[in-house]
């Protein structure tokens, strides 16, 4: 059977892909980038008739989790945690962690509590089948443009906590951090959980420099490490002492970073740290 110079042109331009996808780095990044954001999309689709069945709620979660969970195979990520048992808690707490990509919500569904929601920005809710998964899911959104807006979503967030024994994630950088330190930290988490009087519970997850770079458009497989810190007790502080509570909580997550990435990368020196 003859090929039509149609089918010649698809079939050279598939051949084209491939060369490009095993012989240029930057081309396989923008490749698994958009399928890695295409593919979230598409899980998106199917989670929202399931966790619709529900309503809004925070046990959505749990099906968001599963959904997600095997995404880190498909890439070749292997990832290791540490420190689970200190999740062992009956009350709620504030889960704080860095925040490095894109690719942070693996290393999330990896780790995620039972009854655990993120604060994200609002921006997010707006972002099609996305949004409207992760509104179904209980996320918790604030608009960081309007304080007054934020303020008041973290006043309700605490009363919620305490009420419905909710625990939140909040990336107290608030923005992504691709330069492998941390960024200063943002205080809201910190007067959330002082309000609340629960404890924060820190979460590191190592440098993604063994498999992955933004800058470098380079995207492989690798080994990543997470590990859950020790619960830092709020109980009796007021709002003066979240300034001191935030900087010892960077301290101990920055030192943490520090010694899981250089377990990763033994001999690599890391950005200084902002």
């Amino acid at each position: 059977m003859e090929l039509s110079l149609a089918q010649w042109a698809l079939a050279l331009l598939l051949l084209a892909v491939l060369v490009l996808y095993e012989c240029s780095p930057s081309f396989k990044y923008f490749c698994k980038m958009a399928f890695y954001n295409g593919w979230i999309l598409t899980l998106a689709v199917l989670a929202i008739p399931l966790c619709a069945l529900r309503g809004r709620s925070v046990e959505n979660m749990k099906i968001i989790r599963s959904m997600l969970h095997h995404v880190k195979h498909l890439y070749g990520i292997r990832i290791e945690v540490r420190g689970l048992e200190n999740f062992e808690l009956a009350e709620p707490y504030v889960v704080v962690s860095n925040h490095q990509s894109s690719l942070d919500l693996l290393g999330m569904m990896e780790v995620l509590p039972d009854r655990c929601v993120p604060i994200a920005k609002r921006e997010l809710l707006y972002m099609g089948t996305v949004g409207l998964a992760c509104w179904l899911g209980g996320i918790i959104f604030i608009n960081r443009r309007k304080t007054d807006d934020a303020i008041g979503v973290m006043s309700e967030t605490a009363r919620t906590m305490l009420r419905d024994n909710v625990r939140v994630w909040v990336f107290p950088e608030g923005t992504r951090n691709h330069n492998g330190s941390m960024l200063p930290f943002k205080r809201g988490a910190f007067h959330l959980a002082v309000q609340a009087q629960v404890p924060v519970i820190p979460i590191v997850m190592s440098s993604y420099r063994d498999f992955y770079s933004k800058k470098e458009r380079r995207f492989t497989t690798g080994r990543c490490l997470i590990q859950v810190l020790a619960p830092m007790a709020t109980q009796g502080l007021g709002p003066e002492a979240v300034p001191a509570l935030t900087d010892r909580v960077r301290q101990a997550m920055l030192d943490a970073f520090e010694d899981l990435s250089e377990e990763l990368c033994p001999g690599q020196e890391p950005p200084a740290p902002q």
